[in-house]
């Protein structure tokens, strides 16, 4: 579904950067945690301001922690609640999905998101894949987008890049620290959320 047009109606967010608009569609009915907490954050603008904080290229760029370093975030539920959706088999971490980013620990998604940057997987990859279970359109959609499938099972996937992973790109290929920090701030000037 993450390829399909967007419906009428659907929700789609903005990503007002330093270098450019990202546009993504949003998925209420297979992630609607995430969604909720996304879209009551972005209402408060809560992400104006904020920076990217990592840059892995040919894995994602990340954003959403007020504190820049992956630590910090918040929530948007009673009492800053961490939450969990759970794993739908209809959202994968293909190229330009955009996940929850909980730092590898189950039901602690906050404010963090990244936007997945890989055009490619190999066919010896793909071949892993398969000999694990992912279903073959899955890993036929992978070789044909690229993605990252190691986050999948892991992460909640709760939007999709429709226009802008041209400015993803540029995102992650700017220099970066040795704790993959942008040297120059890339800055999230607003988020907007609209419908189709």
């Amino acid at each position: 579904i993450q390829f399909n047009t967007p419906a009428a109606g659907s929700k789609v967010a903005t990503i007002k950067t330093s270098m450019g608009d990202i546009k993504m569609v949003l998925f209420p009915e297979e992630a609607p945690k995430a969604v909720e907490n996304f879209t009551a954050l972005v209402e408060k603008g809560y992400y104006n301001g904020l920076s990217v904080y990592q840059v892995v290229p040919g894995v994602h760029i990340a954003t959403g922690d007020p504190d820049a370093n992956g630590q910090g975030g918040e929530s948007s539920f009673e009492n800053g609640e961490k939450f969990a959706d759970e794993y739908s088999l209809n959202l994968w971490h293909f190229n330009g999905a955009v996940a929850m980013n909980n730092n590898g620990v189950p039901d602690q998604n906050d404010s963090k998101f990244f936007i997945v940057q890989n055009e490619e997987i190999t066919t010896e990859f793909a071949g892993e894949m398969l000999d694990v279970g992912f279903p073959e359109k899955v890993v036929n959609k992978y070789l044909e987008v690229g993605g990252v499938p190691n986050y999948d099972f892991k992460d909640t996937v709760f939007g999709q890049v429709i226009e802008g992973m041209d400015v993803v790109k540029n995102i992650a290929a700017v220099a970066r620290d040795g704790e993959n920090k942008p040297t120059e701030d890339v800055i999230i000037n607003s988020i907007e959320i609209s419908e189709v």
